[in-house]
């Protein structure tokens, strides 16, 4: 599993003009691909990760301050742009491998105590949000 990690004031995500998930203030917006061999263990070990990762202010993590987190899937994190001008997605794990798991990672961090917005799985979603530092991270496990 791959999750890029924004630190951010503030995210939303929103799907045919209604907003499904959104966060104010400091927190974590997290962008996650999934890929074919990824497994429940991944995704438990991904929101543990997330949980306790010091990128916050003054090298806090979310579980130090009780931040909130924006998680939203994101298959093209494993597009391979290296050959020719357009992307392949093969290394992306397809919807029905992906979903189940992004949706464990959400509920690994839930029984941590997080406080867990999301987008929804394959649709048109247009996020926002404001990148604090800027500070961005990718987390592999």
């Amino acid at each position: 599993m791959r999750a890029v990690v924004q630190r951010v004031d503030g995210a939303s995500v929103v799907v045919a003009g209604e907003t499904v998930g959104e966060i104010s203030g400091e927190g974590l917006c997290v962008l996650v691909g999934v890929t074919h061999d990824d497994t429940p263990e991944k995704a438990a070990q991904l929101a543990r990760k997330l949980w306790s990762v010091r990128v916050l202010k003054d090298e806090k993590s979310c579980s130090d301050v009780n931040a909130p987190l924006l998680v939203i899937s994101q298959f093209t994190l494993y597009g391979d742009a290296r050959k020719g001008r357009r992307p392949t997605w093969n290394a992306a794990a397809p919807g029905p491998v992906a979903e189940p798991l992004v949706d464990e990672v959400v509920h690994r961090l839930r029984e941590l105590g997080a406080r867990v917005e999301t987008g929804r799985f394959g649709a048109s979603m247009r996020v926002s949000l404001t990148n604090d530092g800027p500070f961005t991270v990718l987390l592999e496990v």
